[in-house]
Parts: structure tokens; sequence; C-alpha cells
């Protein structure tokens, strides 16, 4: 892989509502310059969870065209092509997910899900921070990768160890 170009990344979820969309807004307002970031879930939901966009605005990035979608957008032969698949829950993990055009380096990040969490808006609130910092996390140490140096069967392995980590958060 070269890194004179950008690298498209692909984030799943089931519903689409939280985890995928806040590492889709992060990834494309911090490194923009090497990857265009989207999301998808199996079953999206309508709307995206509004503390999901409360974090991502806190963070000072855009939430401008952030929307639910399926990741059937992406399995068409028109979609933009991915370089990386990343799920970012368990359950969709779990799934069978549709085949991607170009054959993109697949990897399983687990997070929690913060819209599942029951209590009150502060704790939420809370919840939702905490799972947006470390996605942010594993955002960082990924675009940190020297791409052009690593081989596929590398990238991969360190794809997988960046799901593995239990990144401190800042």
């Amino acid at each position: 892989m070269t890194e004179s170009r950008v690298f498209n990344v692909l984030f799943l979820c089931t519903g689409n509502s939280s985890r995928s969309i806040i590492a889709e807004a992060i990834l494309n307002a911090t490194s923009a310059a090497r990857f265009r970031a989207y999301s998808a879930g199996s079953h999206p939901g309508s709307a995206v969870h509004p503390f999901a966009i409360e974090q991502i605005e806190r963070l000072g990035f855009p939430v401008d065209g952030l929307r639910s979608k399926s990741w059937n957008e992406y399995a068409v032969a028109d979609a933009p092509h991915m370089d990386f698949v990343i799920t970012v829950c368990d359950k969709a993990a779990g799934e069978a997910c549709p085949r991607w055009p170009g054959h993109p380096i697949t990897a399983h990040w687990s997070f929690e899900d913060p819209a599942a969490f029951v209590g009150s808006d502060q704790e939420h609130r809370q919840v939702f921070a905490r799972t947006c910092r470390e996605i942010k996390n594993r955002l960082d140490i990924f675009s940190m990768l020297p791409f052009a140096t690593l081989s596929r069967l590398a990238i991969q392995n360190e794809l997988a160890a960046i799901g593995r980590l239990e990144v401190p958060l800042l």
C-alpha cells in the first residue's frame, strides 16, 4: 500500500447510530489527508443518537452529513472501494457481512454500546464520552501506521492488535 493516496475506511455496527458514526466523524476530521471514513450498519436506525452528535461536536468536529445507513450502500459495484472494513460492535462482527468490492483488510475493534446504557442523561453522556475517547485513541494509533512499509499481512496483524488494545483514556 502506498501512503500517497487516501485510504477508504468503512466502520460497521448494527444500528449505525453511535460507535461507527463517531469513528467516521473522528477519522474524517483528524486524518482527512490520509483517510476517507464511512460508516454503516446491518440494521441501521432511523437517526444518529443525539449523545453521539453531542460528543462529536464537543470535540469540535463537523456533524453535517452524518446519518444512519445500511451497509448495502457500500456492497455494490459502484460504491467507493474500501481499503479497510472495521466492525466496532460485537453483534456486527458476528454477522455475515456482504462481500466488499476490492477485498479490503478487515478487523474487529470491540467497544461498549453507549446507546444501550441505561441511566440518567448525565451518566449516559459520560458513557458516550468514554466510548468516544476509546475510539479516538485507537484511531490515533491506526492513523500513525506506516502503511507504505508494511505488507498486507502485517497491516492485518496491526489492525487486529489495535482491536485487542486496552487503550488508556486521556
